[in-house]
């Protein structure tokens, strides 16, 4: 079957007034009462300057992660496509609103209209574009005519102050400061919330530009390397990783079991290293010429990785000089499994692109290591 897959609208939605730097710790609250001491040295690294919340001014809840996909779905619709032409929706987080019913399942009940075939990816970063692997290979297979893929995140709700108050009294109590341990602290200040949609299909748009899906590959090394972001377990002293369900309902909210934990030495260790290594291997398997691309677009939790992964792709052959990058991660933030769609979705709308233009797109997830990179042409 001679059948391609093509990205033909994107849409977004960000909740909100952004929020400035200094204004995070208002909305989110101060841990026992005093700001935190990591703050400054977190935001100089990752240079976000603006990110959005799914609260208002007081912390208190202004829409869910299904409404916040929801809202960007819309965006794609009108009077040519409306949500009772969909025949797939797939849709990735890191963050649902409940462990059950799934996500995709949430959003469609949100959006209404007909019975469509759903699918949930769950995961870190590269969730989102688990889901569009999903509507790219059901589209690409004949299988539908259309999918509508999202990538959303309400992380905000997690990052409040009180839900590590008990912790942190803990802390004060074994260690007279009450500081929460950074590896929690280091993400209440990288991650923001919004939502982003795709719309693929079958055949190109007759006015304007659509993107041409060439391959979109994955692969995981976490048979190499152990959980690196994780929520809902801890490492006890031990080294041993255990799950939320293992543990006793006190335990808790005593170590803030539910809160976003990052090994920062592990993710410095192996991002950058694990995420060249795999180029390398598509670049041979697909023999890509880096020079033939126009924008790579690099999913960054931080800007401190920039710099670090044009060395590292420089020092294996693979010369991206990041005048060809494109980013907003600086006035959108750290939208996780949104990002990627958020920054393609502003290339997309910039009118900067041109019939031939090619795009990479690199979405390193560091929960476990996974790993997806996207080509795109315009067409």
């Amino acid at each position: 079957m001679n059948r391609s897959v093509y990205i033909t609208r994107l849409a977004s939605f960000l909740p909100n007034e952004p929020v400035a730097n200094e204004e995070m710790e208002n909305i989110l609250g101060l841990i026992n009462n005093q700001s935190s001491k990591a703050k400054p040295l977190i935001l100089r690294n990752n240079q976000i300057k603006k990110r959005f919340y799914a609260l208002d001014r007081a912390g208190n809840t202004t829409h869910t992660n299904a409404q916040l996909t929801k809202l960007a779905i819309e965006k794609l619709f009108d009077e040519k496509f409306k949500m009772s032409d969909v025949d797939v929706l797939s849709c990735g987080t890191t963050s649902p609103d409940q462990l059950l019913p799934a996500h995709a399942a949430m959003v469609h009940g949100a959006l209404g209209a007909h019975e469509v075939e759903i699918n949930s990816a769950t995961g870190a970063c590269s969730a989102g574009i688990q889901a569009l692997k999903f509507g790219y290979l059901s589209v690409l297979a004949g299988a539908a005519d259309n999918a509508v893929c999202a990538g959303s995140e309400r992380f905000s709700r997690q990052m409040l102050a009180r839900f590590f108050k008990e912790e942190a009294e803990k802390v004060k109590q074994l260690e007279g400061d009450g500081i929460i341990a950074f590896e929690k602290d280091f993400l209440r200040f990288m991650l923001s919330d919004g939502a982003s949609a795709a719309l693929l299909e079958s055949k190109p748009n007759e006015n304007g530009i659509s993107l041409r899906i060439d391959w979109l590959e994955q692969r995981s090394f976490a048979n190499q390397l152990p959980p690196c972001m994780y929520a809902g377990a801890v490492f006890d002293k031990d080294g041993n990783f255990t799950g939320w369900n293992d543990m006793d309902q006190p335990q808790w909210a005593a170590q803030s079991v539910f809160a976003i934990k990052q090994d920062t030495k592990l993710l410095g260790e192996n991002i950058v290293k694990k995420g060249g290594e795999l180029l390398r291997d598509i670049i041979k398997e697909k023999n890509l010429d880096l020079s033939t691309i126009t924008y790579f677009l690099p999913h960054l939790s931080s800007q401190y990785f920039a710099s670090r992964i044009e060395k590292g792709l420089a020092d294996l052959g693979m010369d991206v000089p990041q005048s060809r990058w494109f980013t907003n991660l600086s006035w959108v933030g750290n939208v996780g499994a949104a990002s990627p769609y958020l920054m393609l979705e502003e290339l997309f709308h910039s009118g900067r692109l041109k019939v031939g233009d090619k795009l990479l797109m690199m979405i390193p997830e560091s929960a476990r290591f996974n790993y997806g990179y996207v080509l795109l042409t315009v067409v």
